[in-house]
């Protein structure tokens, strides 16, 4: 019975210390990875590649003084860069759009929902580099948890700049998780009044256990627990906590979910706990007919523009 007991503990023993050792490979591989939006000429080849003249647009209204440059002192103390531009008909500008990116991108690899607040919808545009990535400084991937808190920092520049009394954020992939945590905060200013997500996660939790699955054929307990501790020590935030579906149980303003419906890395499935966590205000969804993740306004730029344009006159007018 003892060598029994004894094996047991050896055996729990080596599985806690292998969890442990996997856990703190798994932070490092989801928040320090290598290329993290930092490849801004790779990222200007691909935005090209998919949307082909975006480069000349940008280029052509930065070399015109429209698009500038600006940084601001984020949550945690580093400093964070963005580009912004106003509206392309500033005296009659409809609102301004923050616009928020996703995991391992930068303000250069969504510049076609960029144009179509700047262009199609005459928005002012705020683009910011989140947290470590792209030109901003910091010290690992935060997900969309604090980044929730730069991105409001970034609006309230945005509103010193344009003082418009009607501004959207909207974020795609992580941007998209980043928006709906925001959306739940308490001490919003008056002016943030919609909210579009795109293609983003119901918790971090929740994707990294799918990415462990899907990538590594793992289930949640060890490996995810430990690296939750590790994220929770090095960084101050929890893998749990960092949930758009709590922050959406909060949130009153309007919230219009984009998702497209063979989307596999960040499941379709997300789409409806999010939608269905958000209790209070005015909602809608739209699922992107055969679109994979954060595909949605390439397979259906008309559609996308419009749904986003139509909710937009809604929340305006609640």
């Amino acid at each position: 019975m003892r060598k029994t007991l004894r094996l047991i503990a050896i055996t729990l023993a080596m599985i806690a210390l292998n969890g442990c050792l996997a856990g703190k490979y798994m932070c490092d591989f989801a928040l320090l990875p290598e290329e993290h939006g930092n490849d801004i000429e790779g990222d200007r080849a691909k935005a090209e590649s998919r949307y082909p003249g975006i480069l000349s647009w940008y280029d052509s209204l930065r070399d015109k003084g429209v698009f500038r440059d600006t940084t601001l002192i984020g949550e945690n103390g580093y400093r964070l860069h963005g580009v912004f531009a106003s509206a392309s008909d500033p005296e009659k500008a409809n609102g301004t759009a923050i616009v928020v990116h996703g995991y391992t991108d930068n303000h250069i690899c969504f510049l076609n929902l960029v144009r179509m607040y700047r262009d199609d919808l005459n928005y002012n545009v705020m683009v910011p580099d989140l947290h470590y990535h792209g030109y901003s400084e910091g010290r690992a991937v935060q997900m969309g948890w604090f980044d929730r808190l730069d991105v409001k920092r970034f609006a309230e520049m945005a509103h010193d700049i344009w003082g418009v009394s009607f501004m959207v954020v909207h974020g795609v992939s992580m941007g998209g998780a980043t928006t709906m945590m925001l959306s739940g905060e308490e001490d919003l200013p008056g002016y943030i009044r919609a909210f579009v997500d795109d293609c983003g996660y119901s918790s971090v939790w929740d994707q990294f256990a799918h990415n462990l699955k899907d990538m590594f054929h793992l289930p949640p307990f060890p490996v995810l627990t430990s690296a939750n501790i590790v994220c929770r020590k090095r960084y101050g935030w929890d893998f749990k906590e960092a949930s758009s579906v709590r922050q959406l149980a909060k949130c009153e303003l309007p919230v219009l979910f984009i998702h497209g419906d063979k989307d596999d890395f960040v499941p379709t499935a997300h789409v409806y706990k999010n939608y269905e966590a958000k209790a209070k205000g005015y909602k809608d969804i739209w699922l992107a007919p055969g679109s994979g993740h954060a595909m949605a306004y390439k397979d259906h730029p008309q559609e996308y523009t419009q749904r986003v344009s139509a909710f937009l006159e809604k929340a305006k007018n609640l």
